[in-house]
């Protein structure tokens, strides 16, 4: 028997929808893969890249983790950017991440167990500098206002370190067209907003 029978149910009535709408369906997914797009994402199950975006398998690689993050220290997260640049020469990367992030607002509370915690390493530098720019120490985790504006910060700091890379400065050196984005995406009304291109 199989577990998790309803997966298993609903997995056969997608692909079969698919197929009556489009026989050949499948047959051309299995195609070259060329997407143009990147998306580092965060892992959230609220926050589905192609769905987001209106685009279908095949038209967008994906890269997920606890809020959104780009570590030159991730070799996994490292594979991805050179395969998506190198291989198949994705022309935009964007980082996405969205209002009310749960990785934001734990790297705001108390520290939790590894290996969470070293993963949240950055969000904590990112939360103790917006403290140090206020004046003030950071606000608590229920500061809904700081913690959106956060969101927002995450996502700008890891297009910094995007831009930081060897890799995309070798790929701009080689006259690769590739643009970085930073966007944010909101769960209250499903809609993105752009808060950087570089």
């Amino acid at each position: 028997m199989r577990h998790l029978p309803e997966l298993f149910d609903a997995n056969r009535r997608w692909a079969e929808q698919l197929r009556s709408r489009d026989p050949l369906y499948f047959e051309r997914l299995c195609g070259l893969q060329r997407p143009k797009y990147l998306w580092i994402g965060c892992a959230d199950s609220r926050v589905p890249a192609n769905s987001i975006i209106g685009l279908e398998p095949g038209e967008v690689f994906v890269h997920r983790n606890i809020a959104n993050l780009v570590n030159p220290d991730d070799t996994n997260c490292m594979a991805v950017l050179q395969y998506a640049i190198n291989v198949l020469a994705v022309e935009h990367v964007i980082v996405c991440g969205h209002y009310g992030c749960g990785g934001v607002q734990a790297a705001m509370g108390p520290d939790v167990e590894n290996p969470l915690e070293d993963w949240l390493s950055p969000l904590r530098q990112l939360v103790r500098a917006s403290g140090s720019e206020e004046g003030t120490p950071p606000p608590s985790p229920n500061s809904r206002a700081h913690w959106y504006g956060l969101c927002e910060r995450n996502v700008t700091r890891q297009v910094e370190v995007l831009e930081s890379l060897p890799l995309i400065q070798a790929a701009r050196d080689r006259g690769q067209p590739l643009s970085l984005h930073g966007w944010i995406y909101d769960l209250h009304d499903g809609l993105l907003r752009d808060l950087r291109t570089a």
